[in-house]
């Protein structure tokens, strides 16, 4: 304390200064007086001085003048307040921590007190450096002292660099800190701390990048964002290389759930993108980062990213204008066939996008086929932004994007496929046909998948017309190869080859009518190769669309225009079909599916029936056959007899064709083929194409196979068989011979003891058009002894337990009563009194007595 001589004399050369300096000694005098108050044994006596001197500070006086403030403060307040931070006392240690914010806010020079505050600081938040846990126990008291050191970092910016070390120390342990609020105020510190200490603070700052990397992943969004944002000031104003250490985290950080998060990497990396002093060195490394973000589904984040890319584009621009000056100069206008809804990028961002390019693909490549699906997702969303970016540079990096293109669209994961596939758009937009066309046709040679064609068909609808007009041929012809159309009965790849068809027509339009029927062929092994009905019918829509380009008014006209060539292709091989041959399935939907061009092509048509058909084929092959011929013989006037040629073919259908296969042999196989040709002639005789002379005919030739197939096992085959014994017996009427009428009836008895109600029934009216026929005929008592068997076996049958056939036996004896009335009342009434339902026996006799005689 100076003398009162001295301070009158120096009051009265210089006012001012003696009125700063009475003002100090009369806060010298007030702080005595509470000061040794900090030093008492018991804790609520160094509380009160703590508060007194709280309340001297805050209150006006001498101590809101910082120049009169700053000797009390530095040589009094000071030391005893920094003693007073390792009180046991936790209130007393917070009561120090608020004074020494107060007295740094009022000195006047809060720099002077760095040399103790810091040390002091670090010894509370740090302790030793081996020490895991800070001496400080209280969180909210090492919150506070974090608070404290970061005003000390704003209040005395440049004049921390002499106590980095320290204030490092500090933040290094308090950076890992339990509490999360102590966490983020010290990622705040940490950064106001690199902006403050520029000079010195690179030297020391990658002590700071551990601390920070592993405070990035806190379970904290608010403290994550913190860590990322110190960790750019951190590396802005410290070394650059640590930019090499926080890359991976940073990344990592692309996939966190909160929006605030990624904004706050893609707001960081564009930092550094934009004031980074090494930032060309990193260019290759941080393009990823900040044009990942441009693909973020939140839209301010997009469109944050989008504003700082451009800013660096046009900032590398402006650096490296004398090298861009002819493109700037002479800069070409945007691609008429840029892709619609995409905002062309500035020269400066295209230039920095292809000049690293050969940098960033490797890497990207093979994030894609990673085996963390968020990996993937956002590797194959940065692709397509790099090749739009890139444009026709591409072309030098085809090959790589091709097979990574490739491999992962394979891939399970529809986000990834999704952009996969907008890439191969791109490529298509930007590079020549002829240099993808190449690459990717060899490799489906060498090759084929459904990735593959995925890549191709997504290529060529990113390709204007004009360029892939000339190759749609070689297109078409490659894709109708056995090689890749026949290559897989995979839904998922005929999917795809349908959709590269679906985008030929869609493109080229009109000019697919020079590679109409290549693609007609490859829509044809689709539909036959197909097992999901709705693809077959998308396949039966893209014919529509493709006879629509040609300017015919459908797939039926196209199949006339292309029967020929067609059916000449795939009946080539036909002596050597399997049951799994895609031409034998290409055949049957070209039967099936042609309409009325068939019946202009039998002459192609019934051979290779004929020599497919034959016993000693593939019974496979033969089953296939008949259910197609059946199914065309249904609608026989709308398909195979169009024309009306088909009757000129019925001998060697009946002949060469259903004969042989109604012939018996034991086995299953067997079986089910006569089942088979039974239901074909059925189809034959009821498809009302054949005139009452050429049923006859087919009843001369096949009477003796269908009498045979009555005792098949099969119960469908015995119910058509009975039908079809009724058809010939309409039809022909009286005119069958006698002898081969008589052997009718005995098998159509036998049929009345089936297993099957249906079987039944059908043979019981069979029974009726065969008694008509007899009606007919002349020298009825021919059938005389015929007759009256019939009668007594059908009186047996009356007595049925089924009332359905019952009535059918009865309307078959009515029929019959014409004939001979007699010998049916002799034979009713010789069992009439052993009939359990004599009803039925007195209708009949009634209704003989009714009806006259015929005889």
């Amino acid at each position: 304390m100076a003398a009162p001589g001295v301070a009158e004399a120096v009051a009265a050369s210089h006012p001012a200064e003696g009125a700063e300096m009475a003002e100090a000694a009369e806060l010298s005098r007030a702080l005595s007086r509470l000061l040794p108050g900090l030093e008492a044994d018991s804790k609520p006596g160094r509380r009160r001085a703590l508060e007194a001197l709280r309340r001297a500070l805050e209150e006006p006086g001498p101590a809101a003048d910082p120049t009169a403030f700053q000797g009390p403060w530095a040589r009094l307040l000071l030391p005893r307040l920094l003693r007073c931070l390792s009180d046991p006392a936790e209130g007393c240690r917070a009561l120090a921590v608020h004074l020494l914010g107060l007295g740094l806010r009022r000195a006047a020079r809060p720099r002077d007190a760095l040399p103790r505050l810091l040390p002091a600081l670090a010894a509370r938040l740090a302790g030793p450096e081996p020490a895991r846990r800070p001496p400080e126990a209280c969180e909210e008291l090492r919150l506070a002292l974090v608070q404290l050191l970061g005003l000390a970092v704003d209040l005395c910016g440049a004049a921390l660099a002499p106590h980095l070390d320290d204030a490092l120390r500090a933040l290094r342990c308090s950076l890992l800190d339990p509490f999360a609020a102590v966490r983020r105020e010290s990622c705040s510190c940490a950064a106001a701390l690199a902006q403050a200490t520029p000079d010195h603070f690179h030297m020391q700052s990658e002590s700071l990048i551990g601390p920070l990397m592993q405070t990035i992943s806190h379970q904290h969004w608010k403290v994550r964002v913190a860590a990322i944002e110190a960790t750019g000031a951190v590396i802005q104003f410290g070394n650059g290389k640590s930019v090499d250490d926080v890359l991976s985290h940073f990344a990592q950080r692309l996939f966190d759930d909160v929006p605030q998060v990624r904004r706050a990497v893609a707001s960081v990396v564009g930092g550094w993108l934009l004031r980074l002093r090494d930032r060309y060195s990193f260019f290759h490394k941080l393009i990823p980062l900040l044009l990942s973000s441009l693909s973020d589904e939140v839209p301010e984040v997009r469109q944050l990213a989008v504003s700082l890319w451009e800013d660096v584009g046009l900032q590398w621009q402006k650096e490296n204008e004398e090298d861009l000056k002819d493109k700037l100069d002479f800069a070409p206008p945007t691609p008429p066939h840029y892709p619609p809804h995409e905002h062309r990028p500035v020269l400066g961002c295209r230039e920095l996008v292809f000049r690293n390019l050969s940098k960033i693909l490797p890497a990207l490549c093979h994030d894609i086929t990673d085996w963390v699906v968020g990996t993937r997702v956002k590797s194959a969303q940065l692709l397509p932004v790099l090749l739009l970016h890139a444009e026709d540079h591409a072309t030098q990096h085809l090959e790589i994007v091709l097979r990574t293109l490739f491999q992962a669209c394979t891939d399970e994961e529809a986000a990834v496929v999704h952009s996969c596939t907008r890439s191969a758009e791109l490529v298509g937009t930007f590079v020549s046909p002829e240099v993808f066309l190449k690459l990717i046709l060899s490799t489906l040679k060498k090759a084929p998948s459904a990735s593959g064609l995925l890549v191709l068909a997504s290529a060529m609808r990113g390709c204007p017309r004009e360029a892939l007009q000339p190759h749609l041929v070689a297109i078409a012809t490659e894709l109708a190869q056995a090689h890749i159309c026949q290559a897989s009965e995979n839904d998922l790849y005929l999917e795809r080859l349908l959709l590269c068809v679906q985008t030929l027509v869609s493109v080229c339009r009109e000019d697919c009518g020079v590679g109409s029927l290549q693609l007609m062929d490859v829509l044809l092994t689709i539909v036959a190769l197909a097992s999901a009905t709705g693809l077959r019918d998308k396949a039966q829509e893209t014919m529509d669309l493709l006879a629509r380009a040609e300017g015919v008014s459908g797939c039926q006209d196209l199949y006339r225009k292309h029967m020929g060539p067609l059916l000449e292709r795939v009946t080539a091989s036909h002596l050597d079909w399997t049951a799994h041959s895609p031409e034998l399935l290409q055949f049957s939907v070209i039967i099936t599916q042609s309409g009325p061009a068939l019946g202009e092509a039998l002459p192609h048509v019934m051979p290779t029936l004929r020599a497919c058909l034959q016993p000693s084929r593939d019974p496979q092959v033969r089953l296939k056959l008949f259910s197609t011929l059946s199914t065309v013989l249904l609608r026989a006037t709308d398909t195979i007899d169009s024309q009306g040629q088909f009757p000129s073919y019925l001998e060697t259908v009946t002949k060469d064709i259903l004969a042989p296969n109604l012939q018996w042999h034991a086995g299953r196989t067997a079986a089910a083929i006569r089942t088979a040709a039974v239901s074909c002639l059925w189809a034959l005789t009821s498809s009302e194409v054949l005139s009452a002379k050429q049923i006859q005919d087919v009843q001369e030739t096949l009477m003796p196979q269908v009498l045979t197939t009555l005792e098949e096992d099969s119960q469908m085959t015995r119910l058509i068989s009975c039908r079809i014994i009724n058809t010939f017996l309409k039809t022909s009427g009286s005119m069958t011979d006698p002898e081969k009428l008589i052997k009718i009836y005995p098998e159509l008895l036998k049929r009345l003891d089936d297993v099957s109600n249906d079987v039944r029934m059908a043979a019981a009216s069979t029974l009726v058009t065969w008694l008509q026929c007899v009606k007919g005929a002349d020298g009825k008592s021919y059938y005389q002894s015929s007759v009256q068997y019939l009668y007594r076996e059908l009186l047996v049958h009356l007595d049925d337990p089924e009332r359905a056939i019952q009535d059918a036996i009865l309307e078959v004896l009515k029929e019959g009563s014409e004939l001979f009335p007699d010998l049916l009342v002799r034979e009713t009434e010789a069992v009439i009194h052993k009939h359990r339902s004599a009803t039925y026996c007195e209708q009949l006799l009634q209704h003989v007595q009714a009806v006259p005689a015929t005889q």
